[in-house]
């Protein structure tokens, strides 16, 4: 809540600004290009030229944002605050706009219980229904606070995963993120919907929230994405989202081999992301987008590769110490990306 107040929201106000949107998309998908990401998962703010901008941006790209603006109408500053009424118009206006536009998608986008009251929440519940195929994503169990100051204002349904899901805001397309301090009954509630844990490990770490336990979200049989959260985290990298991911397993005695994370942030999040028949492998049939990788392009990795003993050590080298200096190449539907200019 601290980062939120001090940083986030003081930094989501200056989208009110003429042109500043516009300038923020297009510094945000040089990054996300030039370190290899060509689908994500975006907040807007809670101003929809916000959303409207980075559609834009990426339609222009042709890469696939799947993002949604912010609705948010208490606990916040009053520059960021909309209505229930307002939030629902919006989102709606943006949604007809802009999911299914080339290949862009919708995120219905509710930032958490704290920020909406009921009607709001109700409101984003209505439009889940309305568009069954827009994703939902907002946050769940990042901290102790928060989770008290949730149940405090939502007492009935008995816990913070019951208020989503009394809202109708559980479902396959719910992408939920951070998942650290989840009850038996949440973990049950998230797979009896099919609702998306989504991992966080730089931003987790970084703000201390805590460890996410992908061990029994497997054995609930909770599906996993793994995020850089950009508002938290420390790297547009999802190399250094992995390394950080394996620590975190490490810390609690879990395990995380190379395979596995590079399946993680490629097929795992499209299946995730319900678009497995689109991208995350080289199937035939689909999109061209491809990421170009160089396990040597660093000095130390290079010397590491010279006593490697097999592809598994190989790309172990590749998940725990690259980032995008590993990145040759980036193309989007088969087109090679060009690489953005870097200020002197």
């Amino acid at each position: 809540m601290d980062w939120l107040e001090r940083y986030t929201f003081v930094e989501e106000q200056r989208l009110a600004q003429q042109g500043h949107p516009e300038k923020l998309a297009t510094f945000l998908l040089d990054e996300l290009l030039s370190h290899g990401t060509t689908t994500a998962v975006i907040y807007g703010s809670v101003h929809p030229q916000s959303a409207e901008a980075l559609f834009a941006e990426s339609e222009r790209r042709n890469t696939r944002m799947i993002a949604g603006k912010v609705m948010m109408d208490r606990n916040a500053p009053e520059a960021l605050t909309d209505t229930a009424e307002s939030s629902y118009a919006d989102s709606k206006a943006l949604i007809e706009r802009w999911h299914g536009k080339g290949r862009q998608l919708y995120a219905i986008t509710p930032r958490f219980v704290v920020t909406s009251t009921p009607e709001q929440m109700a409101a984003a519940g209505r439009l889940a229904a309305e568009h069954p195929d827009c994703h939902v994503q907002t946050h769940i169990n990042e901290n102790r606070a928060e989770i008290a100051l949730a149940n405090e204002l939502y007492p009935e349904p008995g816990d913070y995963a019951g208020i989503y899901q009394h809202y109708g805001l559980l479902g396959p397309r719910s992408l939920l993120g951070h998942c650290i301090h989840m009850t038996d009954r949440e973990w049950r509630r998230f797979a009896e919907t099919g609702s998306v844990a989504v991992f966080c490990p730089t931003s987790n770490l970084f703000l201390g929230s805590g460890l996410f336990d992908w061990a029994r979200a497997r054995a609930e049989g909770v599906p996993v994405a793994v995020a850089t959260d950009i508002g938290g985290g420390t790297s547009y990298s999802m190399l250094r989202t992995m390394s950080e991911a394996y620590k975190v397993l490490q810390l609690q005695g879990q395990s995380l081999s190379a395979f596995a994370a590079l399946h993680a942030i490629t097929l795992g999040n499209a299946r995730a992301l319900k678009l497995d028949h689109l991208i995350g492998s080289l199937e035939p049939g689909h999109e061209a987008d491809v990421v170009v990788l160089d396990a040597a392009a660093q000095r130390a990795m290079a010397h590491r590769l010279e006593t490697a003993r097999d592809l598994a050590e190989e790309l172990f080298v590749l998940v725990t110490l690259g980032d995008e200096r590993n990145v040759v190449a980036t193309y989007v539907m088969g087109e090679r990306v060009p690489r953005p200019s870097r200020p002197d």
